[in-house]
């Protein structure tokens, strides 16, 4: 295998690991913002209490 051949391979690679880091950290976010906004809503609920606890019979 030539070094040309090579060099653009592990160029290939360096590119897709990068797009994948990119997807994961827009996908954290997503999740994020989705918390935020859960939050947000059991906050303004009209029953605040009413999903505070669960309740379990073993």
């Amino acid at each position: 295998m030539d070094i040309a051949a090579l060099s653009v391979m592990m160029n290939h690679s360096q590119v897709k690991q990068q797009a994948n880091i990119s997807v994961m950290k827009m996908a954290m976010n997503t999740a994020e913002q989705n918390n935020v906004n859960l939050t947000r809503m059991l906050e303004q609920s009209v029953q605040p209490h009413i999903g505070s606890k669960i309740d379990l019979k073993l």
